[in-house]
């Protein structure tokens, strides 16, 4: 298990709390254009699905704006607006009933700008997430600033305290970059100076595989330390795809219950198409919310054995018999091509709660 979390300010987006001791969170953003509602609800629904508490919209235009309420109302997902450079759709967008701010103070358009955001995200009784990235950070003297953690840190700083100067304490923060050091040091630093939560990226991490590991990389370590109170793992692909990652990364430190699929690495003993069907189980533990140990092995060696902890099985034999087991015993035999049915069937039964 991770350190204690460290303590943090509590913030609401919707129904799902943020910072103190709520769970850490999983955000995802919409990969459609604002207007296309329907993408973007099938987007969400299957982020829900997987497992997300949060999404967020770009918002670069007012049409972006209308499509929020609409976008809220269908998905069941507290709805983050995502704003930079003008300062009127921010205001719009909370008062569209957004659930939560994203800005830059910085790119908004001066004090009078922010003062406007801040008065309509106060009016509408929702969070501000203030996001610095290394790579558009404040200038100094003109010029563009090293994209360092104590840049980063000295930028996050100065804009809480911009903000905070109006009374306004609702406030959440992101410290992203795409060099993993630059992102732990960043957000260690910030969080032994100030109490507000924290949201975890690695931002343009990539496609899902490196993507994946560089944010698991980055934000494990964080985690670990008891730093973080909400996360996006931020993939060139699909939502869902950033949801599973988040999810799993969650699970391995602990952190969040749920299904999680073992299988072996396969190699010339293998006697079944383990990388599919450890895909589909997890899918089916998604799919009926079970907070299961799944293992899926290719032969006799790896199964049970190598497997015992897990809740329940299957290996595949070498002579077309394979065997389903529970608790690290065998409880049945099959054919191999019976075996993935008889796993399912016995999901289905501890999905409803007849036994294990």
């Amino acid at each position: 298990m991770p350190k204690v979390r460290r303590t943090t300010r509590q913030i609401r987006l919707g129904k799902v709390l943020v910072g103190g001791d709520a769970p850490v969170s999983i955000q995802t953003m919409a990969k459609a254009a604002p207007h296309d509602i329907d993408t973007i609800v099938g987007q969400f629904l299957r982020a829900k699905r997987a497992g997300c508490d949060i999404g967020r919209i770009a918002v670069p235009d007012m049409d972006a704006v209308k499509s929020l309420p609409l976008i809220r109302e269908r998905c069941g997902l507290p709805v983050v607006a995502d704003v930079h450079f003008d300062y009127r759709l921010a205001v719009a967008a909370a008062e569209a009933g957004a659930d939560g701010l994203r800005v830059n103070p910085g790119n908004l358009g001066g004090r009078a700008a922010l003062l406007a955001v801040v008065e309509a995200a106060g009016q509408a009784q929702i969070p501000i997430r203030v996001g610095v990235n290394a790579g558009s950070l404040p200038k100094v003297r003109g010029m563009p600033a090293e994209p360092t953690a104590d840049a980063m840190v000295d930028a996050a700083l100065a804009m809480v305290a911009e903000v905070r100067e109006t009374g306004f304490q609702d406030l959440k923060v992101s410290l992203k970059a795409f060099d993993v050091r630059t992102t732990v040091a960043a957000n260690r630093r910030f969080s032994a100076q100030c109490d507000l939560p924290l949201h975890l990226g690695v931002t343009e991490a990539g496609p899902p595989l490196p993507g994946a590991v560089r944010s698991a990389v980055a934000l494990g370590i964080l985690l670990n330390e008891g730093i973080g109170d909400t996360v996006r793992i931020s993939l060139s692909g699909e939502p869902v795809l950033e949801i599973r990652a988040a999810r799993s990364l969650l699970r391995s430190l602990g952190l969040r219950p749920g299904g999680v699929v073992v299988s072996c690495p396969t190699c010339g003993r293998t006697n079944a198409d383990v990388v599919s069907l450890a895909e589909r189980m997890e899918e089916v533990l998604e799919e009926l919310d079970l907070n299961l140990t799944v293992a899926v092995m290719g032969c006799e060696v790896n199964g049970p054995g190598e497997a015992r902890q897990a809740d329940m099985g299957v290996a595949f034999g070498p002579r077309g018999e394979g065997l389903l087991f529970a608790a690290g015993k065998v409880v049945a035999k099959h054919a191999n091509a019976e075996l993935e049915q008889a796993l399912m069937a016995r999901l289905q039964t501890v999905a409803k709660g007849v036994g294990t």
